[in-house]
């Protein structure tokens, strides 16, 4: 194998394929990238077994080969190379050779026979969609996603595609976020998958051009996205997400209507006084008047009081200002719209007159 790039044609797709890959892994070879250069074509190839993306770059004169080579250092030397020198890299018995102006380095390297393959099913349900669409779905739902939550259903993120609908959900039991959007062609099916929390984020990281078209495709078991030169694979989550359709289905009190931005900072004000570990704040709610008071073991105390558009009966709950200010922070609008239901279970969060997104939150007992 014998090839020779630009470092800046190089960097970027070896940047987004090493972050999938694990510092600490049980096989050696998973801390590699592998290296195929086939009919002038070089392909980069990371993996944790759970998620892979794969790079193709086109190349010039170059003699087929393959071979893998340690992720990490790999990455190092070609980012500490100077911009755009060219970057001459061959195969030496067991080892990969690198070349740049008067800089010599020498990479062991593992066979690329034994490099794991990553195992897919046939993927029978594809959509197109636009990178910038998707990205924005993404972003106002993966920070509800759970974290090693023993309902592993949890540590992901929902896609829902009902033809041509498309609603994104994330919870980790204490929240909810969901996102619905149309997409441009319809798809003649109704699929729900969960995609895994390492997944969401690696895939959102990934969609940089908001103007590029994602050919999305997916069975029960993987999910994989073209992004360009990028081809992302990912395995599901098997399990079947929570039906959450019942929240909706209650009574509730009359919205309050409150400045986002004044809502935003008397809450950040207010919370600095929380306790650190649980961020509660209790709200007084009155015809146009709502109290924030909060206070912590250390017996300090926070109070402050914001006009709002409110009629009905006063209310009194408790949450983590935390996700409070999480879901205020994912609404485009200037004025936030809080219904919170009649027997005080849950909370809505969205802007007014307005339905493709929805935070829900449950209250805290103070």
């Amino acid at each position: 194998m014998k090839f020779t790039i630009n470092r800046e044609q190089l960097l970027t797709p070896l940047q987004q394929i090493v972050s999938v890959i694990e510092k600490r892994q049980t096989m050696p070879i998973l801390s590699n990238v592998l290296i195929v250069v086939n009919d002038d074509q070089l392909v980069l190839t990371g993996t944790d077994l759970e998620i892979q993306i794969v790079a193709k770059i086109a190349l010039i004169d170059a003699e087929n080969g393959e071979i893998t080579v340690p992720a990490r250092k790999f990455l190092d030397l070609c980012r500490l190379l100077p911009s755009e020198s060219a970057i001459s890299i061959e195969t030496f018995e067991d080892k990969v050779k690198l070349i740049s102006g008067r800089s010599r380095f020498s990479l062991s390297t593992l066979p690329a026979d034994n490099y794991p393959e990553f195992a897919e099913s046939e993927l029978e349900n594809s959509f197109l969609i636009n990178a910038g669409k998707l990205k924005k779905a993404l972003e106002k739902t993966m920070f509800c996603m759970a974290n090693q939550d023993v309902r592993y259903y949890l540590n992901g993120l929902m896609l829902n595609v009902s033809n041509s609908k498309l609603k994104l959900v994330a919870s980790d039991g204490h929240r909810l976020s969901i996102y619905k959007d149309e997409m441009d062609t319809e798809t003649g099916y109704e699929e729900r998958i969960i995609i895994p929390r390492k997944g969401v984020i690696e895939l959102a990281r990934l969609l940089d051009d908001p103007e590029a078209e994602l050919n999305v495709q997916f069975s029960s078991n993987n999910i994989r996205v073209y992004i360009k030169d990028l081809i992302f694979s990912a395995k599901l989550v098997d399990a079947k997400y929570p039906d959450f359709s019942k929240v909706f289905e209650q009574a509730f009190h009359n919205p309050i209507i409150v400045a986002k931005q004044q809502f935003k900072e008397t809450l950040t004000r207010v919370s600095v006084l929380a306790n650190e570990k649980f961020k509660g704040v209790t709200f007084d709610i009155t015809e146009n008047l709502l109290k924030i008071t909060t206070h912590n073991p250390e017996h300090d105390e926070g109070e402050e009081e914001l006009a709002i558009d409110y009629q009905g009966e006063p209310l009194m709950i408790a949450f983590n200002a935390a996700y409070l200010l999480d879901a205020i922070a994912n609404l485009d609008g200037d004025k936030a719209s809080l219904t919170i239901a009649a027997n005080a279970s849950s909370c809505f969060i969205e802007e007014p007159n307005q339905d493709a997104y929805k935070f829900i939150v449950m209250p805290m007992r103070l």
